[in-house]
């Protein structure tokens, strides 16, 4: 089999998504010609739609050390870099490949939606438009500027240009499940759906189509689309906005409870609006894990959640009950001893429900929540043998507890800030 031929064979079968059979033809060619590029190319492209990404990486290092100036090289090690969540290393290597070659709209492209995930929405606009000046039926550029159109409100333009992108391939799933995300952010959740469903009948294992199709049931909820409001608002923040945000909530609700406190005529004004800005922060946790619990008894629902979510929101379901408990005892017993119990509960749904969040540190908001929830049992052992309700135990659970929620802002915002 010429070389021709076994490259030809082999991107047919990358179409198939028949990885092992190309990576086998691949392996057996490089053990003849272990220097050919194209060759080295195809097989770092191979893992890595495997997700083989530390291969992929040491395989396009290879042939980049054969040929660095080659610019089609530098565009695979990008989207290696994407996949791994590097959009540092992403952004520098497509910078290398269009330096070298800067008429090629993909690289463009992917340039511009690398920074789309950086939030440098008027940077991708520009970067999408030149790809569509090179390649005006460049699909990746198409779906880019749409979004970017949306991040900058204007979104006639952004939706005219998602229609045109469904034009050009009416079946991509790629570009319904962002479509989808784009009605779901102006609040259409109902053709956001359709979008979905129509993703997911051409790769129902897409996993931005399955997100989207799980926001967009939640949304049916009034309550959650005020939720999804505030959580489009901030994910389109830097990291620094969204500090100011949290920091400056949280300074305003601190200093209506001190003007409350030195102003007793004020109180019954102040106090109402203290409780509802503490309750819409406190829901803002446990929003998510509550709808996923409700969303389970949707029959295609519960098709939609991982693992993590529907354990997480049984966890919160737990603490909720706990909660109720606690207080029905106390009302029934008259004991305030219950209340230490309910007081854990409605406190615990917070850790919980953000535990197993995606960051850089893995595990490190499943062990905080782990130690918060022992101090809270100790708290609650020594109320219950000593009838002390403010125990040594008490001040370390509030302190972890108010500690547990800057810890955990931190890391979504350093994870989602990228």
């Amino acid at each position: 089999m010429n070389e021709d031929i076994r490259i030809s064979k082999v991107n047919i079968l990358i179409q198939q998504k028949k990885f092992a059979e190309a990576e086998k033809i691949l392996k057996t060619s490089l053990a003849q010609d272990a220097n050919n590029i194209h060759l080295l190319s195809l097989l770092a492209e191979v893992n890595l739609q495997q997700g083989n990404l530390e291969l992929a990486t040491s395989i396009i290092n290879q042939a980049i050390g054969l040929s660095p100036d080659t610019p089609y090289l530098f565009y695979i090690k990008s989207r290696i870099a994407i996949e791994q969540e590097n959009y540092g290393a992403a952004e520098e290597n497509i910078k290398q490949a269009v330096g070298l070659d800067p008429a090629d709209a993909d690289y463009h492209a992917l340039l511009a939606n690398v920074m789309l995930t950086r939030k440098r929405y008027k940077e991708a606009l520009e970067l999408a438009n030149k790809a569509l000046e090179l390649d005006a039926e460049n699909l990746l550029a198409l779906n880019t500027r749409s979004t970017a159109l949306l991040k900058l409100n204007k979104p006639e333009e952004a939706f005219a240009t998602i229609e045109g992108a469904l034009r050009e391939e009416p079946n991509n799933p790629y570009t319904h499940a962002n479509y989808g995300w784009g009605l779901l952010e102006k609040g259409n959740h109902k053709k956001a759906l359709q979008h979905f469903a129509e993703a997911l009948k051409h790769d129902p294992t897409f996993a931005y189509a399955r997100a989207g199709m799980a926001q967009a049931l939640k949304a049916s909820n009034p309550v959650y689309r005020l939720f999804l409001k505030y959580a489009f608002f901030m994910s389109n923040l830097t990291s620094k906005y969204q500090w100011g945000v949290l920091i400056g909530f949280s300074v305003g609700v601190r200093l209506l409870k001190n003007i409350a406190r030195a102003n007793e005529g004020m109180q019954p004004y102040l106090v109402p609006i203290i409780i509802v800005l503490s309750l819409v922060a406190f829901s803002t946790w446990v929003i998510t894990p509550i709808s996923n619990l409700f969303l389970r008894f949707n029959r295609y629902g519960q098709l939609l959640l991982e693992e993590n979510e529907k354990v997480s929101s049984n966890f919160v379901a737990s603490s909720l009950a706990l909660c109720v408990a606690g207080l029905l005892l106390y009302v029934v017993l008259g004991d305030e001893k219950f209340l230490t119990i309910a007081a854990f509960g409605f406190g615990m749904m917070v850790p919980l429900s953000v535990m197993f969040s995606p960051s850089k540190y893995k595990y490190a908001l499943l062990i905080f929540t782990l130690l918060l929830a022992g101090s809270g049992i100790a708290a609650i052992g020594i109320t219950f043998s000593t009838g002390e309700i403010f125990n040594v135990m008490t001040p370390v659970f509030i302190l972890g507890f108010v500690i547990f929620q800057w810890v955990a802002n931190y890391f979504m915002i350093k994870e989602d800030d990228r």
